[in-house]
Parts: C-alpha cells; sequence; structure tokens
C-alpha cells in the first residue's frame, strides 16, 4: 500500500511538472541536437610521420621548439633555408652539412650529418614538417621533388 501511494505521487508529482511547463506562455528552449562529439580535424598524414621521424633524427639539434642550439645548430623556425627554396633543404637533409650556416646574422658551425638512408617519402615527410611547423607555413615537399634532388647528386 505504501508502494503504491509512492508511485502515485511520484507519478502526479511528474504530471504537474509538465502541467505547470507546459501551461506558461514562455517557449520552452530549444534542446540542443545530439551530435557526435567534435573532435578537431586529423593532422594530415605528413605531418604525423614527419613529426615522428623529427623526433627521432632532428629534435636533439634543433630542439622540440625548433630553436636549435646557440652558435651550433641552427633554428628551424621562419628561416629561408626552411621555407624557402625546397630544393636546398631536401639535399641539406640528404647530404648533410658541414660547412657553416648564416641565419639571422649568426653563423652556427656544427656539423651536420646527412640521412641518405631514409626513403624519398620519409625526407618528403620530415621536411614538410618541419616547413609547417614552429611557426612556418610552406608548401610540403613530395616525394618526387626528393627523388629528383637525389638525382641531381
Amino acid at each position: 500500500m505504501v508502494l503504491c501511494i509512492a508511485v502515485g505521487t511520484l507519478y502526479s508529482c511528474n504530471g504537474v511538472k509538465k502541467e505547470a511547463r507546459e501551461g506558461t506562455e514562455q517557449p520552452a528552449a530549444a534542446e540542443p541536437a545530439l551530435t557526435e562529439k567534435s573532435t578537431p580535424d586529423p593532422l594530415p598524414e605528413y605531418m604525423e610521420k614527419g613529426k615522428e621521424l623529427y623526433g627521432q633524427h632532428c629534435l636533439v639539434c634543433h630542439q622540440a621548439t625548433g630553436g636549435g642550439v646557440t652558435g651550433l645548430n641552427p633554428p628551424l623556425k621562419q628561416t629561408e633555408y626552411v621555407v624557402g627554396d625546397k630544393e636546398r633543404l631536401i639535399s641539406i637533409i640528404i647530404n648533410g652539412s658541414n660547412k657553416g650556416l648564416e641565419v639571422n646574422g649568426m653563423t652556427y658551425s656544427n656539423a651536420m650529418p646527412g640521412f641518405p638512408g631514409l626513403s624519398n617519402e620519409d625526407i618528403a615527410y620530415v621536411t614538410s614538417y618541419i616547413r609547417n611547423s614552429f611557426g612556418n607555413a610552406a608548401d610540403p615537399v613530395t616525394a618526387s621533388e626528393v627523388e629528383a634532388v637525389r638525382k641531381k647528386g
């Protein structure tokens, strides 16, 4: 009997609340449509793979921020040799460099090893990542562009 009264009271309370809400002059607020959880656009493949390769081959010398090491390893952020001529950057990554590189009036003298063993695709990924990270915004590099630089020597 007590259970019946409790259920009846609960039912009538819900009914009263509903009736009170329906009887008002203010329109009910529209409930937001249920949508899938919005997620940011995924990174392009070249950025994901390039970041991984950067971590494996470049991070120690050029740092997580792309700032390099003063006097030794040049910065990768907003520099002409990174965002300018693709061929120059590709060549440095394939062949390395043992001559000083001047960036923003400062000479960086640490020799950079080449990475000729990386595939054309991997070099395209890492150069594209560098060209589009650290505040840089430049066209990505393709594997065919890397292959063309390799053929030139």
